[in-house]
């Protein structure tokens, strides 16, 4: 191991060998991925499927995940997070090699695809959850918000613009089958790389009674919610977050095209050129804070950013000129993906290790519970009032959501109760050695602190 205190913040967690190996299989899985969303619709493209077919393909890998991350999430605090990893990557690669097989036979039709990405979206479903709960096992907590940031920077400049890329080029060479079978490839590296690391244990409550797994299975699941609606903090940004993504959603995923042609007069490109620039925005913004300690008020300045990085929508709905919209796009970027920074550090750091796995799964599955619905309604809404008013409801709502959610659930008092930067009481353990067992987490009440005497602040 280097000497982390030599390399830049950001750069820090690679002083970890496992860490660098994570990052290595979570390369390969996130090209794969973006590889995979433009192979696919190729394929249904030459196979000559419509548009419909495109919604069955994207309907299925949503129901895939939406019906699977909640029980990731139990498995993710139940199982040896490694080995969650590795089934993830071995049947992704096994369902893009069934794909290579079925297109290079000429066999193939709209309907394999769609079953295909249900079961893609299962194993997500699984993965990030388990992501999640493992890497606070493996680097300190001084090293989380950049490990987070890392991830943040990978995730545009991977998924979605070298996979992409990659099976454009691939394709241009002979067909989508070859760009199934190269990212099959890659997914077998992956789970190459994650077959030679350490495996973690898995912390749980030495006095818990076990059930038969199913029940168990439902239990853990009643017990995340139990602690996400008992938790102040968690269900005030949760709440405030799926409001935020039935605004916003919708005039992004939808009408967004719409503006960029009806505007500023532009096509394919520019509007590939507007999604490139939010991208860029969450690279920027993720490696920013990935950079800087994590901020005092921590809670306060995330909704903030989250809540005023929308504003910029409202200019989207308003300019006819592409490069203001944009700068608009780059800003809001820079302002989400570098706040969703700070969430992942703070689940990591404040819920208890034997929850992580739950609360990171009830974490997605609330950001995915009304993202269909934001969707569906952006389109009659935009045709009804026009993109204008869509766009200006999208940009300004927000700000006015996020004061709310400060004031009403006192989340400034709740960041100065519990502190997260470096200057924070040095007994407080937090990271590798809470989440390996033998501290319990920061913070949060834990039964072992309990019964040993230890008075630890309510949660929330």
């Amino acid at each position: 191991m280097t000497d982390a205190s030599r390399l830049p913040r950001a750069l820090r967690p690679f002083s970890s060998g496992q860490y660098r190996l994570l990052v290595a299989a979570l390369s390969a899985s996130l090209l794969s991925a973006g590889a995979w969303l433009v192979a696919a619709v190729w394929q249904v493209v030459e196979l000559g499927g419509s548009p419909i077919d495109l919604s069955y393909v994207a309907v299925g890998a949503s129901l895939g995940l939406v019906l699977a991350v909640l029980f990731g999430g139990v498995a993710a605090d139940r199982i040896p997070q490694r080995y969650i990893l590795l089934a993830v990557e071995i049947v992704r690669g096994a369902t893009f090699a069934v794909a290579a097989v079925l297109a290079a036979s000429g066999v193939i039709e709209v309907w394999h695809i769609a079953v295909l990405s249900f079961v893609l979206g299962v194993a997500d479903g699984f993965f990030y959850p388990a992501y999640s709960a493992w890497l606070p096992a493996i680097l300190p907590s001084e090293q989380l918000l950049a490990a987070n940031g890392v991830e943040g920077v990978l995730r545009p400049a991977v998924m979605q613009a070298a996979g992409p890329a990659l099976a454009s080029a691939l394709i241009a060479v002979q067909a989508p089958w070859l760009a199934f079978a190269v990212v099959a490839v890659l997914q077998g590296g992956a789970a190459a790389v994650l077959l030679v690391m350490r495996t973690t244990a898995v912390r749980r409550d030495p006095d818990e009674v076990v059930v038969h797994p199913v029940r168990q299975s439902f239990i853990d699941m009643r017990d995340g919610f139990r602690y996400l609606l008992q938790t102040r903090w968690l269900f005030a940004t949760l709440v405030f977050s799926i409001i935020l993504v039935f605004l916003i959603m919708g005039p992004i995923e939808v009408l967004l095209p719409f503006a960029v042609k009806d505007q500023t007069g532009g096509g394919a490109g520019a509007f590939a050129l507007a999604l490139a620039a939010f991208g860029v925005g969450g690279a920027v913004g993720s490696l920013t804070v990935a950079s800087v300690r994590i901020p005092r008020r921590y809670l306060t300045l995330m909704i903030l950013a989250w809540g005023f990085g929308c504003v910029p929508l409202a200019i989207v709905g308003l300019t006819s000129w592409l490069w203001v919209m944009v700068i608009a796009l780059f800003i809001v970027g820079v302002l989400f993906d570098g706040a969703q920074v700070v969430w992942g550090t703070l689940l990591q750091r404040r819920v208890p290790p034997s929850m992580l796995g739950r609360v990171s799964s009830l974490d997605f599955f609330v950001s995915l519970a009304l993202m269909p619905i934001s969707m569906a309604v952006a389109g009659p809404v935009g045709e009804a009032i026009g993109l204008v008013p869509a766009f200006l409801i999208a940009g300004l709502v927000p700000p006015f959501l996020a004061l709310a959610t400060l004031a009403l659930a006192r989340l400034g008092e709740d960041e100065l109760a519990h502190p997260l930067d470096a200057h924070a009481d040095a007994t407080i353990v937090t990271g590798a050695e809470a989440a390996a067992g033998f501290e319990p987490p920061v913070d949060e009440p834990h039964p072992r602190a309990e019964r040993s005497g230890r008075a630890e602040p309510e949660p929330g």
